[in-house]
C-alpha cells in the first residue's frame, strides 16, 4: 500500500490494522513462558481491581459503625479496629498485585517491542538498493523510534489503564444497582458514556494537529541529519544560514501545528470536567436525598462519594490517555507499514548455492533501466575468463556503476542475464552470490568504529592474526600500528578521521579477508591524488592477480594492463580490445585518452611552474 492510499484510509481502520498486527508479538507461537505471563498478568489485574472496588465497602461499614448505623453498642469497639484493618489490607493488596502485574508483564511487553524492532530492522536490510536511494533516513529512524515508544505506551497503558478503568466502571455500575437501584447505575454509566463520547469526538478532531506535527518533526529531523552529514558541503559554500532557514521552515510548521495542538486540548479538558462535575452533582444530590428520607446511611452517602472519586481519577486520567492511544496507534501503524514494502528483489523459492569452479563472470545481451521511460544499459555482452582482468570504461552516464550493480544483483536486469561459471544470478541465493564478490568502491564508507572493527567486517568470524594479515597485504598495517589506539583508532563518522588513500586500503583489507573469488573495483581511485592513486594502483594489481577481476574507471591510465578493456557507450558497447589495440584503432577510446593525457600535460606543467617560483 502506498503512503498515498494510507494518508486517505481511514483512521479506525489503520488503528485496528496496528492492533492487528501487534496481537501476534503478545501471544507468540512456542513461547510457552510469555503466554503464561500474559495469563497471570490478567488475573493479577483482575484481582487489583475487585480488590480496589471494595475498598469503598469497607470504607462504608467502617462509616456506619461509628455514626451507630444499625450496630449496637458493644459492637462499636471492636468491629471498626477490625474494619479499619482490613481497610488497610485492601488497599497494600490494591498495590501490590497491580505491582506484580507490571512485573510479570514486563517481559512480555519489552520482548514485543524487542522482536518488532528487529524485524524492522531485518526487513530494511532486505529491501533493495532502490528503496533506500529514495528514502530519508531521519524520517524513517524517527518513525521506528516513534512506532516502538507507540508500543511500549500501548501496553502500558491500553492493557493495565483502560480496560482495567472499564472493568472497574462495570462493576461500580452493578454494585450501585444491586445496593440502590437503577437509577444511581444509570446516571453513573450516562455521565462516563458521556465523557468517553465527547473524548471520542473531540480528540478525532484534534488528531490532525498531532499528524501535522509528525510529519512536520520528521521533516525537521530529515533536513538537519542531511545537512550534518553534508557538513563540509555546507562549509565550502557558506550555506550555514540557508540550512538554518529550510531547518526553521519545518520547525515554523511544526509550532504552527503544535499551537493548535495545545489550544485544541483546553476544550478537551474543559468539556470534560463539565460532564464530570455534572453527573457526580446529580449522584450526590440522590444520595443526600435518600439519606434525608431514611433509606440511606452516612455510610451509603460516603460509599457513593468514595466510587466517584475514586472513578474519576482514572477518567480524569483516561482522557490523556486515550489521545496518546490514537497517537500510538497512529505511529505504530506507520511503522508497521514499513512491512508492507515489497523487497523488489528476491530469492526464488528454487534458489540454488551458488556453486563457484573458476569464476567465470558474463553480462549476456543485458538490458537495464531504472526506469522504464530510460535505458540504462542496451544489449551488454561480455565475458570476464576466470583469472584475467576486464576494464569497463566510458564518459559519465555511460551505464559503467550500473554494471556493478547488476553484478551484486542489487537489481534484477529487464532482458539478457548476469552469469557466473553459466548460473544465472536471478536463479542462485543473493547471500551466496554476494559471498564471492569483493569490492572497492570509489566512495568507501566505513562505520564510526575502530580501524579492527572495519576491516573485521569483511568476515565477522576472522581472528585478529587474519585481520592484521589483511591490513599487511593491503599495505596499511604500519600506518595502523603507527597509530597512538593502533587497530583499535576509531575512524569517525563515515571514515572521515581517514584520508581518501587510507579508507582505500582499509577497503582493500576488507575485500581481501572476505577472500572473494570475483574482484570488483568500481572507480576505486577516482577521488585520489596523482600519487596517492598510483600507489593504491600498484596495491589492486598486486592483490587481483589470480582472481576474476572486473575494473569500472573513468581514468584509461587505471586499465592499461588489463586483459580486455570495454568502451561503454550510451548503454551500448562501442569498443573493446586491449590498450594498444585501442588506440591504434584511433577511435572513441583513442580520443579519451589523449583528452586525459593533455589533461595530465597540463597539470604537471602547472605544478612545474609554481615549483619555478
Amino acid at each position: 500500500m502506498t503512503s498515498e492510499t494510507r494518508a486517505t484510509e481511514p483512521a479506525a481502520r489503520r488503528e485496528l490494522r496496528a492492533v492487528r498486527a501487534l496481537l501476534p508479538y503478545l501471544w507468540p507461537e512456542g513461547a510457552l513462558e510469555l503466554r503464561v505471563r500474559v495469563v497471570l498478568a490478567m488475573v493479577l489485574l483482575a484481582a487489583a481491581k475487585i480488590v480496589n472496588v471494595y475498598v469503598p465497602i469497607l470504607y462504608k461499614q467502617t462509616v456506619d459503625v461509628l455514626t451507630g448505623e444499625g450496630m449496637g453498642t458493644a459492637a462499636v469497639i471492636a468491629v471498626p479496629l477490625f474494619l479499619l484493618v482490613a481497610y488497610g489490607v485492601a488497599r497494600i493488596l490494591t498495590v501490590v498485585f497491580a505491582e506484580l502485574r507490571d512485573a510479570v508483564f514486563a517481559k512480555v511487553a519489552q520482548r514485543a517491542i524487542r522482536t518488532v524492532a528487529l524485524q524492522i530492522f531485518r526487513h530494511l536490510h532486505v529491501l533493495t538498493l532502490r528503496y533506500h536511494l529514495e528514502r530519508q533516513t531521519g524520517g524513517l529512524s524517527r518513525s521506528i523510534e516513534r512506532g516502538t515508544k507507540g508500543i511500549e505506551f500501548l501496553l502500558t497503558f491500553m492493557l493495565f489503564n483502560v480496560l482495567p478503568t472499564l472493568f472497574e466502571i462495570s462493576l461500580v455500575c452493578g454494585i450501585l444497582w444491586w445496593l440502590y437501584g437503577v437509577w444511581f447505575a444509570l446516571v453513573t454509566f450516562v455521565t462516563i458514556a458521556s465523557y468517553i463520547g465527547f473524548t471520542l469526538l473531540v480528540t478525532e478532531w484534534r488528531l490532525k494537529y498531532r499528524r501535522e506535527m509528525n510529519e512536520m518533526d520528521s521533516e525537521a529531523n530529515t533536513k538537519a541529519i542531511d545537512s550534518l552529514l553534508n557538513y563540509e558541503t555546507v562549509k565550502y559554500f557558506g550555506n550555514e544560514e540557508h540550512e538554518a532557514q529550510r531547518y526553521d521552515g519545518a520547525l515554523r510548521r511544526y509550532e504552527r501545528a503544535a499551537v493548535w495542538s495545545k489550544s485544541s486540548l483546553s476544550i478537551v479538558n474543559i468539556g470534560q470536567g463539565v460532564i464530570i462535575s455534572v453527573g457526580l452533582c446529580g449522584v450526590m444530590i440522590m444520595a443526600a436525598h435518600g439519606v434525608v428520607g431514611g433509606r440511606m446511611t452516612i455510610g451509603d452517602f460516603v460509599l457513593v462519594n468514595s466510587y466517584l472519586v475514586q472513578l474519576y481519577l482514572p477518567l480524569n486520567f483516561l482522557g490523556f490517555v486515550y489521545r496518546e492511544i490514537k497517537n500510538s496507534l497512529t505511529d505504530m501503524d506507520d511503522m508497521f507499514s514499513l512491512f508492507g514494502v515489497e523487497a523488489e528483489i528476491r530469492d526464488r523459492p528454487d534458489a540454488s548455492e551458488l556453486a563457484v569452479s573458476r569464476g567465470d563472470v558474463e553480462f549476456d545481451r543485458v538490458d537495464f533501466g531504472y526506469d522504464t521511460r530510460r535505458q540504462i544499459l542496451k544489449g551488454v555482452s561480455f565475458k570476464v575468463p576466470a583469472g584475467k582482468t576486464l576494464a569497463i570504461v566510458g564518459p559519465s552516464g555511460a551505464g559503467k556503476s550500473t554494471i556493478s550493480r547488476l553484478l551484486f544483483r542489487f537489481y534484477d536486469v529487464d532482458g539478457g542475464a548476469v552469469r557466473i561459471d553459466g548460473q544465472d544470478v536471478r536463479d542462485i541465493t543473493q547471500r551466496s552470490l554476494r559471498a564471492v564478490i569483493g569490492i572497492v568502491p570509489q566512495d568507501t564508507v566505513l562505520f564510526n568504529d575502530t580501524i579492527f572493527y572495519n576491516i573485521a567486517y569483511g568476515r565477522t568470524g576472522a581472528t585478529r592474526e587474519e585481520v592484521e594479515e589483511a591490513a599487511r597485504l593491503a599495505h596499511i598495517h604500519d600506518f595502523i600500528t603507527d597509530q597512538p589506539d593502533g587497530y583499535e583508532t576509531t575512524v569517525g563518522e563515515r571514515g572521515l578521521k581517514l584520508s581518501g588513500g587510507e579508507k582505500q586500503r582499509v577497503a582493500i583489507a576488507r575485500m581481501l579477508l572476505k577472500e572473494p573469488r570475483v574482484l570488483l573495483f568500481d572507480e576505486a581511485t577516482s577521488a585520489l591524488d596523482s600519487h596517492t592513486e598510483k600507489e593504491i594502483q600498484a596495491n589492486l594489481r598486486e592483490v587481483s592477480v589470480g582472481h576474476t577481476t572486473l575494473i569500472i574507471a573513468h581514468r584509461l591510465s587505471t586499465v592499461v594492463e588489463a586483459d580486455e578493456i570495454v568502451v561503454l557507450e550510451e548503454g551500448r558497447i562501442s569498443e573493446r580490445g586491449r590498450h594498444g589495440e585501442l588506440l591504434s584503432r584511433g577511435g572513441a577510446y583513442a580520443a579519451m585518452w589523449a583528452r586525459q593525457q593533455e589533461t595530465a600535460e597540463h597539470e604537471s606543467a602547472v605544478a612545474d611552474a609554481r615549483a619555478d617560483h
